[in-house]
């Protein structure tokens, strides 16, 4: 039904395919490590990711037996965090249940945590051979424009239907290739704002660039406004020039991560009565507030944040885990050996820069 489309699309892949250090390899785990990167987050960004990794954790065994904070630690950077927890959870599940080999099937891939649909087609075709479609944000931009579609791709019942499609355009053979040709295809060809028609080796095939729609494809609902909020953290100092830091919970936003204690302002609060309440709650401990040490601005999936960092003055209190994960008394040069997010971690160059600021 489709044979021209795939003769195309498979012939300027094999011209034309990107060297990337995990293509032309039929190894689940570094199919599977590079897929996990890959989501969310550019190739570019996660190529020196990906080889440290398999530095440090060459199979699957090492990476089920290292710590977790070994493991968000060189994830450090990548963002989404969760990924490198369920990373971890999974190696030890494949260890475990599969005698450390990957299931070579997409069913039994979306068993494992932090593996969906898309990363289970992905996987099974690319390094198994497994006849079976992925729908990603770029394979999702080809087939709107192939097909023309004027519907919106974020409702579920499209979703849907793009995943019949996706099944339903297979190739007999070659299902891996023919995957990484549709995500390439949209990666560097079928760009989102401004697609390079004039080199698409599909061209022939596409009915939005015959009706001269390419750029209205996909259609998306329009983004409701972004929520901002102001946050607090306390840069806390005891005597003996030791920071306070702590743990987030294993689970949730940056769960895992260590950061200089906080919490988000409410409303009629200021910045200081916020990060006294904070610590309270969180550690009850209590603390003099001092000079606003450093304002940083960072953007998540869903909301914005201003973190204001103040120096603070320890005064009294045991810390208590009650709504951290855990806490630590380190030195500044001590910071490192943990891992923070991103808004945190520009702190710390703040503190390596301009050094510690008196209250």
């Amino acid at each position: 039904m489709h044979a021209d489309f795939h003769t195309d699309l498979l012939a300027w892949y094999d011209r034309h395919a990107a060297e990337l250090p995990w293509r032309g390899v039929q190894d689940g785990y570094r199919v599977w490590l590079s897929e996990i990167m890959l989501q969310q987050t550019q190739v570019e960004t996660v190529k020196p990711y990906y080889a440290r990794f398999l530095a440090a954790f060459p199979t699957v065994h090492d990476l089920a037996a290292a710590p977790l904070a070994d493991v968000l630690k060189l994830w450090e950077g990548l963002g989404y965090y969760s990924r490198a927890r369920h990373l971890h959870q999974t190696a030890q599940r494949v260890v475990r249940d599969y005698g450390g080999s990957f299931p070579r099937t997409a069913d039994e891939l979306q068993t494992l945590p932090g593996v969906g649909r898309y990363t289970a087609g992905a996987v099974a075709s690319i390094a198994f051979g497994e006849r079976v479609s992925v729908l990603d944000g770029n394979v999702i931009r080809v087939f709107a424009r192939l097909t023309d579609l004027p519907d919106d791709v974020t409702q579920p019942a499209v979703k849907t239907r793009l995943w019949a499609l996706a099944e339903a355009w297979l190739p007999p053979e070659r299902a891996g290739d023919y995957n990484q040709a549709l995500m390439e295809l949209g990666r560097v060809v079928c760009k989102p704002r401004n697609p390079r028609c004039g080199v698409c080796p599909v061209q022939r095939h596409c009915r939005a660039f015959t009706s001269d729609t390419q750029k209205l494809r996909p259609v998306k609902a329009k983004k409701a406004a972004t929520p901002h909020y102001d946050v607090t953290a306390g840069m806390i100092w005891n005597d003996s020039g030791q920071l306070l830091i702590a743990q987030r919970p294993p689970e949730g936003l940056l769960g895992g991560l260590w950061e200089f204690p906080g919490g988000k302002q409410e409303a009629g609060e200021s910045l200081p009565d916020c990060l006294r309440r904070e610590l309270r709650e969180e550690l009850a401990i209590e603390v003099e507030v001092g000079s606003l040490f450093a304002v940083v601005r960072h953007g998540f999936t869903h909301f914005r944040i201003t973190l204001h960092a103040f120096t603070c003055r320890y005064l009294g209190g045991e810390p208590q885990r009650l709504g951290v994960h855990d806490f630590a008394w380190v030195l500044p040069d001590e910071l490192r050996r943990y891992s923070f997010g991103k808004a945190d971690r520009e702190i710390i160059r703040a503190l390596e820069t301009r050094g510690r600021m008196l209250l």
